[in-house]
């Protein structure tokens, strides 16, 4: 499962940083690093949206405050 973060300055400035670190975090918690690939990009392009990752093919508006329920949603949820 790949996830990508855009950290462009756009998204950098909606909280990108803090998303990266949330994830990260969330990933080892919950003993995911070898199934979860998490990276970085810069604009996707999409950047009205907020803060873009993609998961896999998919592409999600997530800011800090919901980086947790993204996760659980998306990838806890997927990698079980």
């Amino acid at each position: 499962m790949k996830i990508t973060v855009c950290i462009g300055s756009s998204c950098h400035l909606k909280g990108s940083r803090q998303i990266v670190e949330q994830l990260q975090y969330l990933i080892a918690e919950t003993g995911l690093k070898d199934t979860v690939e998490l990276g970085g990009t810069f604009c996707m392009g999409n950047c009205q949206n907020g803060v873009c990752v993609t998961l896999d093919e998919s592409t999600f508006s997530v800011t800090p405050e919901t980086a947790k329920d993204f996760f659980n949603e998306k990838i806890l949820a997927k990698a079980v």
